[in-house]
């Protein structure tokens, strides 16, 4: 694995890597050469050993097989000390952040230059300083973690990184937390680090990215390396083909004849809901579904999708507002439940799979039935029906391609992709007429993302509504019959399907009128 002579060794060289969990393989003889000063892309499927194989470059694993070399030297990485003492740093896609602690507390942790406090902190700003300006990733060093915008936590992961002496950096799904100016932001930003010498490894599911930012990208499937190539050379459709090992088809649906909406399912009417500082994240929001449409919301995070996914759910009350649903009627003194919506058949997929969606800890039969476990089916004088508990997530595992199909497994232990599949499945199967989705292919990859994009048509296309909350424009594009955009809490605008584009979509995202 020496570097011919005279010639600039690769920063990253694996090769014949292999890894065995109990009976998974994860990772078979891969071979992955990185150049020095580049971005390289790697992408697969949930479960195809990308993550692996950069935990085993950082030293989260130690590979079963094969060998290492950083900068044209072998390497031995039985940890991340290791790994951060040859040069290389790794920015997780859950940031590994102390919120109560300081940007530059954070920075310095568990590396401070000397035993007095004060002194380290001012020889850590010290140094940061340059840094900063030289990188472009600016960060307000004296503000808590907590009190950052998402896109500053990342900038701060990245500088914590770059502070301990990484030259190669690792980032797992970096934009998956990222709105679109964000995006664009860090973009820049690893561009300008690629051109002073950085070496960055970018695994993400979004193959646009990969085409925009990437110069070589590495494919993996089932734990091989399947393709290898300059960017230059593949393109998206040759991209997808390659991680499922067909083709994908993930565009908008070619309709035979315009597609007619029926009755009214949902009707919300200037709905308010203020935070606990009383700002209102709601501002006079209303909205119908109707039988046999998908709606589609557009918006940059955080302009108030989520609180009206929550409410419409009955997770939140709203301050004023009213909301009917079939011969139902509810006020803001008397909302719906959560068990009254399911009892209406309004059906919810939180944004957050991990944190609203699913008990980690909990055995995948038991996340399968959150929220319906009293139902008869399930239930009797308070005992539960494990075995039939069992056997429908079994069956839920079939219908939905959730893989391994293991209903005894942590719910923890399943990929992101199959998580979601899983929480859908539990939503959808008892056929409501009303779908409430958040994020639904945020972190999942291609293959996923058309299966359930197949799964939201064909409740639709049974006579459902389903809203669609997604930051992903294309996402919108591709499913909704019909586009809500929300800005600042309120209806920026809406459009049919025929009427939108990203550009008309973007002016009503940032506030300014169509014309």
């Amino acid at each position: 694995m020496n570097a011919a002579a005279g010639a600039v060794p690769p920063a990253v060289q694996m090769r014949g890597i292999h890894k065995r969990f109990g009976a998974v393989q994860a990772n078979r003889a891969v071979d992955l050469t990185v150049p020095r000063g580049s971005i390289h892309g790697i992408v697969g499927e949930n479960g195809a050993g990308k993550s692996t194989l950069m935990s085993i470059l950082y030293g989260f694993y130690q590979a079963d097989s094969g060998q290492i070399a950083i900068d044209g030297r072998p390497a031995v990485i039985r940890g991340s000390d290791d790994a951060i003492a040859r040069g290389v740093g790794m920015v997780h896609q859950h940031f590994m952040l102390v919120d109560t602690l300081s940007a530059l507390d954070n920075i310095m942790l568990g590396a401070e230059p000397h035993w007095q406090l004060a002194r380290a902190r001012r020889l850590v700003r010290r140094r940061l300083e340059p840094l900063m300006g030289a990188s472009g990733l600016k960060v307000d060093l004296d503000s808590l973690v907590e009190d950052l915008p998402v896109g500053q936590r990342q900038r701060l992961e990245i500088l914590k990184a770059l502070y301990r002496g990484a030259h190669i950096l690792i980032l797992d799904e970096p934009t998956a937390v990222l709105t679109p100016a964000e995006t664009d932001t860090l973009f820049h930003t690893l561009r300008g680090l690629r051109d002073g010498g950085t070496t960055i490894l970018l695994i993400t599911h979004k193959l646009k990215e990969i085409m925009a930012l990437c110069d070589q990208v590495t494919v993996m499937r089932a734990g091989a390396v399947v393709l290898d190539t300059g960017v230059a050379d593949t393109s998206l459709d040759g991209l997808a083909e390659a991680m499922v090992g067909r083709r994908v088809q993930l565009g908008r649906e070619t309709a035979t004849a315009p597609r007619q909406p029926g009755a009214v399912l949902v009707a919300a009417q200037d709905l308010v809901w203020r935070d606990a500082l009383g700002v209102p994240r709601l501002d006079g929001v209303s909205i119908t579904l109707r039988e046999r449409e998908i709606v589609g919301i557009a918006g940059v995070s955080g302009n108030g999708q989520g609180e009206l996914l929550d409410v419409l759910a009955g997770l939140q009350a709203p301050a004023s507002g009213t909301l009917a649903v079939g011969g139902d009627s509810f006020d803001a003194g008397h909302w719906l439940d959560p068990a009254r919506a399911r009892a209406l058949r309004i059906a919810h997929v939180p944004e957050d799979r991990h944190r609203r969606g699913l008990v980690l800890p909990f055995p995948a039969w038991e996340s399968a039935v959150l929220g319906y476990q009293a139902r008869p089916r399930y239930s009797r004088g308070g005992w539960m029906k494990q075995r039939t508990m069992q056997a429908d997530c079994a069956g839920m595992m079939d219908g939905y391609d959730v893989r391994p199909r293991n209903p005894l497994l942590r719910s923890s232990q399943f990929s992101g992709g199959n998580q979601q599949k899983l929480v859908l499945a539990r939503e959808a199967l008892p056929e409501p007429q009303v779908l409430l989705v958040g994020q639904p292919t945020r972190g999942v990859d291609i293959g996923a993302i058309e299966f359930i994009h197949g799964r939201l048509r064909a409740l639709r296309d049974a006579g459902g509504a389903v809203l669609l909350v997604s930051s992903e424009l294309d996402e919108i594009l591709a499913l909704a019959d019909r586009v809500i955009v929300m800005h600042a809490g309120r209806i920026a605008g809406e459009l049919p399907i025929e009427q939108c584009t990203e550009a008309a979509l973007g002016r009503l995202m940032a506030g300014a009128a169509l014309h």
